[in-house]
């Protein structure tokens, strides 16, 4: 009996594995199976990405595949390989180890505790939900996957073990978008659909209906088509190493790459990689055009993701015309004979003399498997730029310029034309105090992974060994200890309170009446929005959409972490009518208490933007007082923007402000690329701002 057929008949038969639903049997979805075979192949391509709408599948897909793993086999003989999953809630102890107190106290010896990652070792690792998990984990996760070793460097312990797995996250892009060089970590993205093809539908539901009523005998029924692939992945394993990439073919990869101008050199190697897995799997030896067409289809698309706000994905015809111009390249370097010539610095024709004070692998195929850039120009394992809660205005790096708001060395204006001393004294946008929301970059919060301020009790977010040691040392002579080490009890231990950044809820309340609507400020206004919806995706919020106009408030987008989704619901934005502004605050009232329930620890922030001219509904301007008073009794932390024009002003908006305790700034000061000043630098949170005179 083969190793295929030991893994596959080894299951219980009554186990889940043998009862789960078969590999073969998933209609639809080719594109998936085939990008996760690829990877089974060689699991050095990075990993799989789904991206798609609930019911596709894609849960389905990834442990059905885990059954045609080869087994594993270790200290304790042969095993199935196994499907791990880890939970959106898992911290970074739990994922990669941590030493092992227990055994500390007990025994006295320095010993480490496996995480999740040791665990899928041979196996699959499967993060359903990928995009709601913390950014630093995501990043531990992808090293591992590209690595294929785990090293822990924590606690005293150093340890270092094997984590050859295939990696399979899974996220609906409605819940929230993973951030472009997040993306690019992943070797393959797949986006599954549900099929509008009426005969593939009545497939799905009736394959899935006689899964349900006899769950052993479908399988069965699909054991031998099972078994197939799991073979096919075994010999495809086992010839991979040997298939040949020529210069032809390497070329046609770095031409197709350079064509969808893509950042760095990852993508190059994913696509090299995965060419290589889909010969191995074709049972061919030599890459051709072929393998390098699908896997530009899995391994491109989500690169070419260059702002937060572009739609990823590559269409057929883009393809088709890059492999056009790949093959012209191919064929202009035969005519010029210079396909087995070995690439030298020295003959660069592109006038860029070699860097010969940098060793030969820097920025080149050691860098292509770290982690891009952050928006903000910070890596993510540096844990970017907002961890520490106590830093400055001006101590987010790249965010300011050297010499404050204005730049460039100029100190009496700042970029906008506005005086200096109106935003560089400022408070920060932030939500005050400390919350405990979802991670991300705005507002003080504490966290698992942040700044260790004191020690706590709570042992989950790592031990605080000087906390520890003050506990204990009170009782060290009712414990008998006269020399020599602490005399510790489980009670001694004490936990770090980290102090870290949260992302908060950003409820945008835009004024579209018709007095918004004059001289192009609604455009201007627009802009500011997005550029406010960027500086949130940047932070990680939640962001919530609503319009005033006409004899309404409408919530255009409902509380969502996919904060493009807000971006394509202002391109259709209405304008003209009345003024209800009072409805506008109360609904964001009714949002922010609703959320509060769903999510109680994500605080809330209100953005404004209007011109303060209440005119919907019977006494329009005091309903709009009140209706600010009462946000402001709710503690909401809120922002107005100011876009009154023209020569004469009545200041409505600035009045509104103090009706908020919000903080307030003009439209003119929240345009165009100033908003990553004015935002950053400072801006409102109650009473730390006073509402200025329009």
């Amino acid at each position: 009996m083969s190793h295929t057929e030991t893994a596959l008949s080894s299951r219980s038969p009554r186990g889940d594995a043998e009862a789960g639903f078969p590999f073969s049997a998933v209609v639809g979805q080719e594109r998936l199976q085939l990008a996760l075979i690829l990877c089974a192949v060689h699991p050095g391509i990075g990993g799989v990405l789904v991206r798609g709408e609930k019911g596709t599948a894609k849960s389905t897909v990834v442990r059905a595949l885990a059954q045609l793993l080869p087994p594993v086999v270790d200290e304790t003989g042969a095993r199935p390989a196994r499907l791990v999953e880890l939970p959106v809630g898992a911290t970074e102890d739990r994922v990669v180890g941590s030493l092992d107190l227990e055994r500390v106290l007990r025994d006295g010896e320095q010993a480490f505790r496996p995480g999740l990652l040791a665990a899928a070792h041979h196996g699959v690792l499967y993060v359903d939900e990928v995009n709601l998990l913390h950014d630093h984990l995501v990043d531990v996760l992808l090293d591992a996957a590209a690595m294929g070793r785990v090293h822990i460097e924590r606690d005293g312990v150093s340890h270092s073990h094997p984590a050859r797995f295939v990696l399979v996250g899974t996220m609906n892009p409605e819940e929230g978008e993973l951030r472009p060089q997040l993306l690019d970590r992943f070797g393959l993205t797949v986006d599954v659909v549900a099929s509008r093809e009426v005969d593939v539908r009545m497939a799905v539901v009736r394959r899935r209906l006689d899964y349900e009523a006899d769950p052993v005998g479908f399988a069965a029924g699909y054991a031998a088509a099972d078994r197939d692939i799991a073979q096919r992945i075994l010999s495809a394993r086992d010839r991979v190493a040997r298939v040949a990439l020529d210069n032809v073919e390497l070329r046609r990869i770095a031409a197709l790459c350079a064509t969808f101008d893509v950042d760095g050199m990852r993508a190059d190697l994913v696509v090299a990689r995965t060419a290589t897995a889909h010969a191995a799997w074709r049972g061919s030896e030599v890459v051709t055009e072929e393998d390098v067409r699908v896997a530009a289809e899995l391994a491109l698309p989500h690169r070419r993701r260059r702002d937060p706000f572009d739609e990823p994905g590559i269409s057929d015809d883009q393809l088709d015309e890059a492999m056009r111009d790949a093959a012209a390249e191919v064929e202009r370097a035969e005519e010029n004979g210079s396909e087995t010539d070995e690439f030298d610095p020295e003959t660069q024709t592109d006038g860029a003399a070699p860097d010969r004070g940098s060793s030969p692998s820097e920025g080149t195929t050691a860098d292509a498997d770290r982690p891009a850039p952050d928006e903000d120009g910070s890596r993510e394992e540096d844990g970017g730029p907002s961890d520490d809660p106590d830093r400055g205005p001006n101590d987010d790096g790249p965010d300011l310029p050297p010499n404050g708001p204005g730049g460039g060395g100029q100190s009496g204006e700042s970029r906008t034309g506005t005086p200096a001393s109106a935003t560089a004294n400022a408070p920060r946008w932030e939500v005050p105090g400390v919350g405990e929301g979802a991670p991300g970059r705005r507002s003080r919060a504490e966290t698992r992974h942040g700044r260790m301020v004191r020690p706590s009790t709570d042992t989950s977010t790592g031990l605080h060994l000087l906390g520890t040691v003050f506990a204990a040392a009170p009782h060290q002579h009712r414990r008998g200890r006269l020399d020599g080490p602490l005399e510790l009890v489980a009670e001694d231990l004490r936990g770090a309170y980290r102090e870290g950044r949260e992302g908060n809820l950003i409820v945008f309340v835009v004024d579209a009446s018709g007095s918004m609507a004059a001289r192009d400020r609604l455009s201007a206004v627009t802009g500011a929005v997005v550029a406010l919806l960027r500086d949130a995706y940047q932070r990680r919020d939640k962001v919530a959409v609503i319009t005033v106009r006409g004899a309404e408030a409408e919530l255009v987008l409902p509380p969502t972490s996919s904060v493009d989704i807000a971006v394509r619901r202002l391109d259709g934005l209405r304008t003209g009518g009345k003024t209800p502004l009072a409805a506008g605050l109360l609904k964001a009232r009714e949002v922010v208490h609703r959320e509060r329930v769903r999510d109680p620890r994500r605080r809330p922030m209100l953005v404004l933007l209007t011109d303060g001219r209440a005119t919907g509904g019977t006494d329009p301007v005091p309903r709009a007082r009140t209706a600010a008073g009462l946000l402001a009794r709710d503690a909401v932390t809120s922002m107005v923007v100011d876009c009154e024009r023209g020569m004469i002003r009545l200041g409505l908006a600035a009045e509104l402000a103090r009706e908020l305790r919000a903080g307030y700034v003009r439209l003119a000061e929240l345009t165009g690329d100033s908003v990553a000043d004015l935002v950053r630098s400072g801006s409102g949170r109650p009473g730390g701002a006073t509402a200025r005179a329009a």
